[in-house]
């Protein structure tokens, strides 16, 4: 098949999960200029309804649908709507996230509610979209998680600045979706669905000029992730391309840790 064949997504539904943040919205456009349905959710169906007009404008199959991964309810809600509107699901990018602790030393119960949100509701809407892309025939899962799921923080890249309480349960839940990627393709074999993540490095956002100077002097590209940088790997993993790619977490950090 023609390469360009393989990375078509034509006919394929996608949801991506917290489409209207900084990432979200660079792994919205990327699918749905590769032809794929992508539906893009948020707890605030106001703010998915802005992102799909945005991206509406320029010609892309994008739908926006409220979600709530944290409460029960809305899950359940979510994957009624999901097959009443759409049939079937081919592809899940595992991408919002909550943050509700600002730093280490912030509230326990900061920490509690980031686990109530970023793991046990994950792990519902997980599950049951795993299942719906398997009812559909089978495709692919793509996790976000970030760089710091495997490693410590490097705390000289705050020098200069007021940035550094760094919040634990960032790096406390991004560890765990990676492993978690390697265990849902073990558990699923046989079924024709494939996990794999992707985990980001530093993506541009105006950050203080001391940061800024910090980081990218230890990135051999000496700059940070932009938005266009995550598309590929996403339409790669969510494509026919990438179809032989299965339990992997991909670092891309332009060579920070090379």
């Amino acid at each position: 098949m023609h390469v360009l064949d393989l990375l078509n997504l034509k006919e394929k539904v996608i949801v991506v999960t917290g489409g209207s943040g900084q990432y979200g919205k660079c792994l919205v456009e990327g699918l749905a200029e590769a032809g794929g349905t992508v539906i893009t959710t948020s707890r605030d169906l106001m703010s998915a309804e802005t992102t799909a007009a945005f991206f509406q404008k320029k010609g892309l199959d994008v739908h926006p649908m409220q979600l709530d991964q944290g409460l029960t309810d809305s899950v359940a809600s979510f994957r009624e709507k999901l097959i009443a509107d759409f049939g079937k699901l081919h592809v899940f990018v595992n991408n919002a996230v909550s943050r509700p602790m600002k730093g280490y030393n912030g509230p326990i119960a900061q920490f509690e509610e980031s686990m109530r949100v970023n793991a046990t509701g994950m792990m519902n809407l997980l599950r049951q979209l795993t299942e719906l892309i398997i009812q559909s025939g089978g495709g692919s899962v793509i996790n976000i998680a970030s760089m710091m799921g495997m490693k410590g923080p490097d705390l000289s890249n705050y020098e200069g600045t007021n940035m550094g309480d760094l919040p634990s349960d960032y790096f406390f839940h991004n560890a765990g979706l990676i492993n978690l990627t390697r265990f849902m393709a073990k558990m699923h074999a046989g079924k024709n669905i494939r996990f794999n993540c992707i985990s980001p490095g530093g993506l541009f956002n105006n950050q203080p000029q001391a940061f800024l100077d910090n980081y990218c002097k230890k990135v051999p590209l000496r700059r940070m992730a932009n938005t266009d940088d995550i598309k590929g790997l996403a339409v790669l993993l969510a494509s026919d391309a990438g179809a032989y790619i299965n339990g992997e977490n991909i670092l891309m950090d332009g060579g920070l840790n090379a």
